[in-house]
This record gives structure tokens, sequence and C-alpha cells, in this order.
């Protein structure tokens, strides 16, 4: 099987390995920090919304045990190659995968208690190149609104929406939040390296009365290195940490 796939199109973790070369958009930091950040404990039902290969969803799967996990993406390349990975990890009995749209799932399925999504962020900007990538990542297949809109609808009462975003989005998850009644409970900003500005923020959402908190987060020091916390956050997944 490994011999088929060819080792570039395959990124190992230390309790699985993703085969991500038929989806849109590959494993990436985005993705990973995502993973590793959201909460998990206590969860029973998650949804992985825009799944891609499903990285986010078994990093979810090895994070709690007894979580069920379905992972929904519009593109059916995406979800085949989910359901490989989800196939050949350890944790294959509680991860499904089907090629759904997010915007069509109503409250008669308001069961999740964590939704977790790596969204598409090309709002204003340019579009990128190629057919199946600009639909995985411009706001034109799930604007911020309608992720958020539509988490409202499906958590329980206690549930929680994590996702990822450029900074340049916050008003616009703000905003969305503030319509949807799902208040936004903690922000961590994320700083690629040491001295430069933030270029992601990782939200939680609930309607829960979750204490409000901010922070940052440092992915790596001036000379390259990984940070202690971005090592204690991702080291139970990544082979090299």
């Amino acid at each position: 099987m490994r011999e088929i796939m060819g080792r570039e199109k395959v990124f190992r973790f230390k309790q699985f390995e993703v085969l991500n070369d038929r989806t849109a958009m590959k494993v990436g930091t985005d993705g990973v920090l995502l993973g590793a950040w959201c909460p998990v404990e206590g969860a029973s039902r998650a949804l992985d919304v825009g799944t891609g290969c499903g990285v986010i969803a078994l990093m979810v799967a090895q994070r709690n045990g007894q979580v069920l996990i379905d992972g929904i993406d519009i593109d059916e390349d995406a979800i085949q190659e989910a359901r490989v990975n989800f196939a050949r990890s350890p944790w294959h009995e509680r991860l499904t995968a089907a090629k759904r749209d997010f915007n069509d799932m109503d409250e008669k399925e308001r069961h999740y208690d964590l939704i977790v999504s790596n969204p598409p962020y090309f709002t204003n900007g340019v579009l990128p190149t190629g057919g199946a990538r600009t639909v995985a990542r411009h706001t034109a297949s799930l604007s911020y609104s309608q992720l958020i809109e539509g988490a409202a609808r499906l958590l329980t009462d206690d549930g929680l929406l994590a996702l990822i975003t450029p900074t340049d989005a916050h008003s616009d998850i703000v905003e969305a939040s503030a319509f949807a009644s799902l208040p936004v409970r903690r922000v961590t900003r994320v700083i690629p390296v040491e001295g430069a500005p933030p270029k992601r923020i990782l939200w939680l959402l609930s309607r829960s009365g979750i204490p409000y908190h901010e922070e940052t987060l440092t992915i790596a020091r001036s000379d390259g290195t990984f940070t202690s916390e971005y090592i204690a956050l991702t080291g139970a997944f990544y082979l090299k940490m």
C-alpha cells in the first residue's frame, strides 16, 4: 500500500498516517493547530466541517477515546481520501466520512458536542488557481456566518465550535457570533515566529458559561526552532517532536 501511494503523498504522524494526494487542501499547520488545540474532553459526538483528508478528525479521535466523529466535505475526492485514512487508522470504528453540504444540515441533526472546522478564507483576496482548491478555500462555498449560524443550530446546549481563521477575519467572526447568539469564549492568536505579528486566530464559541480567555501562541523562535509551548501542543502528533 505504501509503495502505491508513494512517500511524498503520505504525511506520517506518531499514531496514524494521512494520504493527502487527491484532496485539494493538503495537511498544513492550520489543521494541525486546530486538531491539537480544540477542547475534546467529554465530547461524545463531533463534526468536522470541510474534513479534507480527515487529519483534524483523526487528531480528535486520538485525543478522545470515546467520541464518534463525522467528517463531511463537498468534494468527492476529499471524501474518498478521508475514508481511506479513517479505515487505516486505529479509530476506524468511530470515524465516518460523507459527501455533504454543511448548509443542508438542519436542526433535526442537532446533537453535536463539538464542531471543528478549518474553513475557507479567501474572502476578498485573489482566488487560488485550480477548481477543487478554489472551492475548498473560497467563502463562496461556506462563509464564516454560514458556518457559525449552522453550528448554532447543530450544537447541543453546551456544545463547542472550534475554528481557525486569518487575523483579518476577526471582525467577521465577532459579528457572526453575536448574530447567531453563539458567543466567543476563547481566542488564541498564533504568531508564526517570535517578533512577528499574529497570522492566525484559533476561536472557541459556545452558549455555555465558559469564562472568556485570550492568549497568544508562538510557533517558532527567531532561530527557527520550535517554542516549548508549540511542542507541548503538538508533540503528541508530529514524529520529530
